[in-house]
């Protein structure tokens, strides 16, 4: 049994909007929180090391590189959660 091809036409165009309804508020979350990370620079307010800076940014850096691998080969898995 074959599945109608006018539902199959209909079906990109919410796939589409889906996605990019997602992507971008995905994308803005990831900004925020991306931002509020660097709110942690604010020597004045907090104490760190660099080190401990340096591990912070590599992870950022990995976690937007898992992303571009996951585009170009779709069937990866996600990531861990990064702890300090």
């Amino acid at each position: 049994m074959s599945e109608n091809p006018t539902k199959r036409q209909n079906a990109k165009p919410v796939k589409r909007e889906k996605f990019r309804r997602l992507a971008e508020s995905r994308t803005n979350n990831a900004l925020v929180a991306i931002a509020r990370v660097g709110n942690l620079s604010n020597r004045q307010l907090y104490e760190f090391e660099d080190p401990e800076v340096r591990k912070i940014i590599k992870a950022l850096r990995d976690a937007v590189g898992d992303v571009e691998v996951r585009f170009s080969a779709p069937k990866g898995n996600p990531g861990s959660l990064f702890k300090l």
